[in-house]
């Protein structure tokens, strides 16, 4: 061929830069919904087609602490205020 095209990479994590597990490496022009459905372009999680799964676990246990937290200085406060 006379025309070589660009090598496609694969999708990346946005926030560790990690490379996404199960996608195709595909161009930005082949992910359009005439040429791939939308089952192939995303990952049936949380943020699937954007965030890796350690970014995501860590978000929800970090939520998980911080609604703990909150829960464990109401219960201080109570004991304090019936002392």
């Amino acid at each position: 061929y006379q025309y070589v095209k660009k090598t496609a990479k694969h999708p990346h994590c946005a926030v560790s830069g990690a490379v996404l597990n199960g996608f195709p490496q595909r161009r930005p022009s082949e992910l359009s919904n005439k040429r791939l459905s939308k089952n192939n372009k995303t990952v049936n999680r949380a943020y699937g087609g954007n965030l890796s799964h350690g970014v995501v676990r860590e978000r929800i246990i970090r939520a998980f602490l911080i609604e703990e937290q909150k829960i464990v200085k109401k219960v201080l406060k109570l004991q304090g205020e019936e002392k």
